[in-house]
């Protein structure tokens, strides 16, 4: 679906459920991290790309401070409440992702009017494509422009840190800010190299379709959610390696630092954040020099670290990921929080059909649910459509 089609489902929602017309619709995209898995809240890097998919807000600005939000999807129940009620422990469920972004911008002195907001998303849910910071994107960018704000650059930063704040203390799922970055700053037709300590970006061209290759994404639909505990158990765990480190951030650790610590669980979580810094810094640098289908053991490697060292994996993205393989990709691996979502394959455009028929049948042979597949490009960040 367009994100055209997309607006025009959010207009539809807000007409029939909040009886008005939009001052204007915005999207925002969900993206795909190639490679530079939960490095980011280690002060790592990463190198993700927005999609095509995005998230589409229909938003009406009000005369009072009541803010009302509802979605297209039927099982999202809508919220109602004021300016004053968007903080944490105000909202629950899908609709603290938008008031806590809301909620955000206000702390951060952008005088948010009340609002309707209507939205409509393609961008698949739990499936590790960050259907959550592509929500916050662009109920956040709504937002700042219905209030006043247009400083283009500086804006964006600050709907940025707007937005992971939403996710972790309002939603308490404790994110690193990839995926918020990349939703308001990325550039259609390239991945966005991140440096998360100091949210520096810089453009890398893939040339994926001029080396005859796709990046086939699989929705294992098995569906993960960053709120369960889990994810903030790896935060807590790298967080303590640090302080035993002595390290403000534990990308800055080195493969001899791993060897210092004495618990196994510590060392495993260190290693792999160690390793797949240098693995997103080897990816830059062969795709930058135009060898983008010589990345595949890189990805490889990744999920194995992923699996094994951070374990976060999950049987159904092992089973997709080693089905792709063997029927030719050059590269495959888990993309996302883990504990389900998706995987992505590096592989030859030729071979599409057949590597998505050999994943279907592997999980089909394990009596598995039977995934999703599709390949995507590269979209642009998110902006206002009409």
């Amino acid at each position: 679906m367009t994100a055209q089609e997309q607006a025009d489902l959010a207009v539809a929602e807000l007409r029939s459920t909040w009886a008005g017309e939009p001052d204007g619709v915005w999207t925002a995209p969900g993206r795909v991290n190639l490679i530079g898995e939960h490095v980011d809240y280690n002060g790592g890097r990463c190198l993700p790309m927005a999609l095509t998919r995005v998230t589409a807000a229909a938003v009406r600005r009000r005369d009072d401070d009541r803010v009302r939000i509802s979605s297209s999807d039927p099982d999202a129940e809508p919220f109602e409440g004021t300016l004053a009620d968007l903080g944490p422990g105000e909202v629950s469920g899908w609709a603290g992702y938008a008031a806590g972004t809301l909620w955000a911008l206000q702390q951060a002195g952008v005088d948010v009017p009340g609002l309707d907001v209507s939205v409509s998303s393609d961008v698949p849910l739990g499936a590790g494509l960050s259907s959550s910071a592509s929500l916050e994107a662009a109920v956040a960018l709504s937002a700042a422009e219905l209030a006043g704000r247009n400083d283009a650059a500086e804006l964006r930063h600050l709907l940025i840190q707007a937005a992971i704040r939403a996710e972790n203390e309002v939603v308490g799922a404790g994110t690193g800010g990839m995926d918020q970055t990349v939703a308001l700053l990325a550039e259609e037709g390239s991945a966005l190299l991140i440096h998360t300590r100091d949210f520096r970006t810089e453009p890398v061209q893939l040339g994926l379709a001029e080396a005859g290759l796709e990046l086939m994404v699989i929705d294992t639909r098995v569906k993960h959610t960053l709120a369960d505990g889990q994810y903030a158990k790896r935060r807590a765990d790298c967080d303590e390696a640090a302080r035993q480190l002595g390290l403000e951030w534990l990308s800055d650790a080195t493969p001899a630092d791993v060897d210092r610590l004495s618990d196994p669980r510590l060392q495993a979580r260190t290693r792999h954040v160690v390793t797949e810094n240098q693995r997103v810094d080897e990816v830059v640098e062969l795709v930058r020099a135009g060898r983008v289908a010589e990345i595949g053991p890189l990805l490889d490697g990744s999920h194995t670290s992923l699996r094994d060292d951070y374990e976060v994996s999950a049987v159904e993205l092992d089973v997709v990921v080693e089905a792709a393989r063997a029927a030719g990709a050059l590269g495959a691996r888990m993309t996302g929080g883990g504990f389900g979502g998706s995987a992505i394959a590096l592989i030859r455009a030729a071979d599409a059909e057949a590597v998505g028929a050999a994943v279907v049948a592997a999980c089909r042979e394990r009596e598995l649910t039977l995934p999703g597949i599709l390949t995507v490009t590269s979209g642009p960040a998110a902006r206002r459509l009409s």
